[in-house]
């Protein structure tokens, strides 16, 4: 059985991480379509999360993107992103100074 990693929205990464695997699983290393897969036999999942985790944190994707582990296969996944109303749409106060102190 092999273990893979699922890019997801990472394509343009596939080549660094391949050799970020190899570097420090120091396991052959493949790729499959938009996946990459590792021997099963000497690595465990959890180890293979480990370092994925260690090369989002690399190459700086962690304000973007989380890995997750989903049975055989470790995945990069991408925060949703929750859309921030502008500084200047806030809402205006509901009263003004003058009202609040009674004058």
């Amino acid at each position: 059985m092999e273990l893979q990693v699922d890019l997801d929205d990472l394509q343009n990464e596939k080549e660094n991480l391949n050799s970020f695997l190899q570097l420090h699983l120091k396991v052959p290393v493949s790729q499959v379509e938009n996946k990459v897969t590792v021997d099963s036999e000497k690595v465990s999942v959890q180890e293979l999360e480990h370092v994925v985790t260690k090369f989002v944190y690399h190459r700086d994707l962690n304000g973007t993107h989380w890995v997750s582990v989903e049975g055989a296969t470790v995945k990069i996944n991408r925060f949703n992103v929750i859309e921030k109303k502008e500084k200047n749409e806030k809402e205006p106060p509901h009263q003004t100074a003058a009202q609040s102190w009674g004058l």
